[in-house]
């Protein structure tokens, strides 16, 4: 049986790495925190948006290709950074780095993922993009923006929704801490699941190797979600920004924008595109859908908009590009494709998306991602 009979759709995939990762990982990638609103809001949003079928067009191949910030890219989406990916699935940067060359595609690398960027530098395509979280030291930054850049990657990333630990329940109800300590309970899930074993075996128990030079200071004392990423880290504000604006010689990207008035200031302040995200609902259960947020966004600046949380399929991208993103971004789809297949896993999640965007787009009688049709509200 091939993997598009077994893995037709995304929903497939989750369900197979359900069932192939520890259930403290599982945790891990698919919770949210409080009572998780924001996560089915950001689905139930989604659902709502309608696209006018449109007919008698003829035959036609649909062209998929995209340009985002000055280049040409085959597909309009990419692979959002998730820290502790080699958690979910061992060796998932390198993976997703090579996936992102292979595609031709962004790869966000986070500052807290289980990977420095010198381990990247060998698996990197066109469009290496390093997420930093904002330190607080200004040696530390600018050694951080050194790397990524020695690295190869080419545009930062700045996430800005991230002012404190969020509380994360199911992620603490699970027993997971940073660093990862196995427990007998943990160690019984891990039992269970040889291939993440296995790959562990390889590659050593995960932590945010990218800290290690500049920090030795030990858990005690935080919670199970502030990792140690949080002693270095601080809130930014605008001052920061223009920092980071002046000490970046290229593409600068903030991430975690749902603000006109926010999306508005960073235009002036000369950034060169907005991620309109609200972190998949993992930090504040309270926050709009992004697909609300992001049509008055859209309405409030000229620059590109990359827009992620809650996309499940070619469809929802093609909705986010008709509703006024430039770009869509995937984080836990491209970790529920490792879980499920491991390295293969990738490769076919990028074929699920762009075969859903082609028979959508053949429905909507859309040669190119600019002709989309206009959204509207579906009712019930």
């Amino acid at each position: 049986m091939s993997l598009d009979d077994r893995y037709p759709a995304l929903s497939d995939l989750r369900e197979g790495a359900r069932r192939r990762i520890p259930h403290f990982v599982w945790e891990y990638l698919d919770s949210a925190t409080g009572e998780e609103r924001t996560k089915a809001r950001n689905r139930d949003r989604f659902d709502a948006i309608g696209l006018m079928p449109s007919v008698l067009h003829g035959e036609f191949t649909p062209d998929l290709s995209t340009t985002f910030l000055g280049q040409k890219m085959p597909l309009p989406f990419g692979i959002s950074p998730i820290g502790m990916s080699g958690l979910i699935w061992p060796g998932a940067e390198r993976m997703l780095a090579q996936a992102g060359k292979r595609l031709n595609i962004p790869y966000s690398l986070s500052t807290v993922a289980t990977a420095m960027p010198e381990d990247i530098a060998p698996h990197l395509g066109e469009h290496g993009w390093f997420q930093m979280y904002p330190p607080r030291d200004e040696e530390i930054r600018q050694d951080m923006l050194d790397r990524a850049r020695a690295a190869g990657f080419k545009t930062l990333v700045l996430t800005v929704d991230v002012p404190v630990a969020s509380r994360r329940e199911r992620q603490t109800r699970s027993g997971l801490t940073n660093p990862p300590k196995l427990t007998p309970r943990l160690l019984a899930q891990v039992a269970t699941k040889p291939a993440w074993a296995a790959g562990i075996m390889r590659t050593g128990m995960p932590h945010m190797r990218m800290l290690d030079k500049y920090t030795d200071a030990s858990a005690k004392g935080r919670s199970t979600t502030a990792h140690v990423g949080y002693l270095l880290r601080t809130s930014p504000d605008w001052s920061y920004i223009k920092w980071l604006r002046d000490a970046w010689d290229g593409p600068f990207i903030v991430k975690g924008v749902t603000r006109p008035t926010d999306a508005k200031k960073l235009e002036q302040i000369g950034v060169d595109a907005i991620w309109v995200s609200n972190h998949a609902g993992r930090q504040f259960d309270g926050a709009p859908a992004t697909i609300d947020a992001l049509p008055a966004i859209r309405k409030a600046t000229a620059l590109p908009l990359i827009l992620d949380s809650g996309v499940e399929s070619g469809l929802d991208i093609l909705r986010a590009l008709a509703s006024g993103a430039n770009f869509v971004m995937l984080g836990r789809a491209w970790h529920y494709a490792l879980g499920a297949l491991g390295e293969k896993g990738p490769d076919h999640l990028a074929s699920i998306l762009a075969k859903d965007l082609e028979a959508n787009m053949g429905q909507l009688g859309a040669e190119t991602l600019a002709k989309l049709p206009k959204p509207f509200e579906l009712r019930r």
